[in-house]
């Protein structure tokens, strides 16, 4: 984490002098908070940080070789490459969703799977683990990107949600170092970005940035926790409760009004809170607070899964009542006037 966040101190100023001397600027508009252009392809420094730190971890023979290391390193600078792109030129919704399935299978293919659930006595996916592993990853990816719409938030979530899953990857049993591995270096790099990002922001992380961090979250989540047949597999879902709350109310929305999910849009929970009278900084405090709440949460759920070796109703009953909670304050700000 310390040497990723050294390298992305360094890098993040290369990149907004280079965006800006290259116009690679983000235009204010009617959709969009900020009333200046902001670089907007801070993900360049995100994904540069990350992958720097790897290669000091290879050089320091330190690096844990493996297919699955591989396949999460390859399928996230697929991702950001992708996003990349798009902050530069712009691509369509469709084509970019073909290219997302298309990584995510990749990485599908070299190992990283949803294989089973916790009921039934921890039923085989089977046939099943393509289209579930796709629609996590693909969906978790594009989650990150829906919530990064004010200053500061989706680099403050990506923190604490990596933090939290690494955690969760050397809590678990069996241990997974290398997905705790991939959480700290991301956290490092996201904090040295957020030095640059709170607002007033001097750079935004864009569909590069987003996409990467979104895709990393997702895999590490998957190989360091969704890895048994018991209710642990549940966990990334409180960890991630604030991407996934955004992502799905976005797309109902849309849905119910007869649009496109696709379609960007200015009432996002984000904009909500924005519209009920928070400040841009308040409005990143309270959304982080619920996310870092979240993560307290699975923490517990996970250490109580490590102490008694069962899984107990309590959990289930605890975790229902959490999410009613936060649903009906949730719907009390969006349906504020």
């Amino acid at each position: 984490m310390v040497i990723a966040y050294i390298f992305g101190v360094f890098l993040v100023p290369m990149v907004i002098s280079f965006s800006k001397k290259e116009g690679l600027v983000d235009l204010p508009n009617a959709r969009k908070i900020h009333t200046k252009p902001i670089s907007r392809i801070g993900g360049v420094a995100i994904w540069a940080s990350t992958m720097l730190t790897f290669l000091c971890l290879v050089l320091m023979s330190y690096y844990p070789y493996g297919k699955l290391m591989s396949g999460i390193l390859l399928g996230s600078s697929l991702m950001f490459l992708l996003g990349l792109i798009d902050d530069v030129y712009g691509l369509g919704a469709k084509f970019k969703l073909l290219l997302q399935v298309t990584i995510a299978t990749i990485v599908y293919l070299l190992g990283v799977q949803i294989t089973t659930v916790p009921f039934f006595g921890g039923m085989d996916l089977g046939l099943w683990s393509y289209p579930i592993t796709l629609l996590w990853i693909v969906g978790i990816s594009n989650a990150l990107n829906f919530i990064d719409g004010v200053d500061g938030l989706a680099g403050s979530i990506v923190t604490v949600n990596s933090i939290t899953l690494a955690i969760l990857a050397v809590t678990l049993t069996p241990p997974s170092p290398i997905s705790a591995l991939i959480g700290f270096i991301l956290a490092g790099s996201m904090l040295a970005f957020l030095t640059f990002n709170f607002n007033p922001a001097k750079i935004f992380m864009g569909d590069s940035g987003a996409l990467f961090s979104g895709f990393l979250l997702a895999t590490i989540s998957i190989t360091g926790v969704m890895k048994g047949a018991t209710l642990a597999i549940l966990l990334p879902f409180v960890v991630l409760a604030v991407p996934i709350m955004d992502i799905t109310y976005s797309s109902l929305r849309r849905i119910f009004k007869g649009q496109s999910p696709f379609v960007a849009d200015a009432e996002h929970i984000h904009h909500k809170l924005l519209h009920a009278g928070f400040s841009q900084k308040n409005t990143v405090a309270i959304l982080t607070s619920v996310a870092i709440l979240a993560g307290g949460l699975a923490c517990l759920f996970a250490n109580h899964f490590k102490s008694y070796n069962a899984i107990k109703y309590d959990f289930i009953l605890t975790l229902i009542l959490v999410g009613v909670m936060f649903l009906l304050n949730l719907i009390r700000v969006l349906t504020k006037k």
